[in-house]
């Protein structure tokens, strides 16, 4: 389950699982939910994504960043995310594959654009047995 919330200035992004993982999926889809109708968005061709980070915070961040820099490299938009988290070390690894289409405005119709995930409201937590991640986002 994914949903964004209010902010004064920007949008929080929320990605809610089972898994750290799944968490981090959904948050992803959150993210390019504000930028695009995901339903319009298929998983045509995917890129993987290999990152480190001393902590599960900083790892999301990372994370949502590097699909943000992939989305204007290459031009794409993302609706499907496989994530797997693993400890290394006294840090965290993060394998992914982000799956996705070449932007094409007149069929993904674009509601806005998403400049980077910021530590503002930043929190990857356990809350019962669910994963919660979360962050606001520059638009």
């Amino acid at each position: 389950m994914f949903e964004t919330f209010e902010h004064k200035a920007d949008i929080g992004v929320r990605g809610i699982g089972p898994t750290e993982g799944k968490a981090f999926e959904e948050c992803a889809k959150a993210m390019f939910g504000v930028i695009a109708d995901l339903k319009k968005v298929e998983a045509k061709k995917f890129d993987g994504i290999e990152l480190k980070a001393e902590d599960l915070e900083e790892l999301l961040i990372k994370f949502l960043n590097e699909l943000l820099f992939l989305k204007d490299a290459k031009g794409m938009l993302y609706s499907r995310f496989k994530v797997y988290i693993t400890t290394e070390g006294s840090g965290f690894a993060l394998h992914a594959k982000a799956g996705g289409e070449k932007i094409d405005t007149a069929k993904h119709s674009p509601r806005g654009d998403v400049k980077a995930a910021t530590y503002h409201q930043l929190r990857v937590a356990k809350e019962g047995n669910r994963f919660v991640a979360q962050c606001v986002v520059d638009v």
